[in-house]
């Protein structure tokens, strides 16, 4: 299997060394280019969440905020034309 994955700091933990490895055989990573986050189709997908969610409405306590955006995330529980078009899947 192999992960993409960003360039945050955690993706490169000295704490993962051991577990990656252990299951070298089985598991790789890629890292894609800093500051690039057309490359990462879930920058895509958290946009368009925020603006559909979140965009021009204030949120009093964090729990109202977690449901806009588990309503939105649940309209999409299923393959959809809007997350393929996001993530390029063809």
């Amino acid at each position: 299997m192999v992960i993409l994955l960003d360039n945050a700091k955690y993706h490169h933990a000295a704490v993962l060394r051991p577990f990656l490895r252990h299951h070298r055989d089985k598991l790789g990573l890629e890292f894609l280019p800093a500051h690039s986050p057309e490359l990462n189709p879930i920058e895509r997908v958290w946009k368009l969440t925020r603006r559909l969610s979140t965009h021009d409405t204030y949120f009093e306590k964090l729990e109202a905020l977690v449901d806009a955006m588990s309503r939105q995330h649940a309209a999409w529980n299923v393959p959809n034309d809007t997350l393929r078009k996001l993530c390029c899947i063809i």
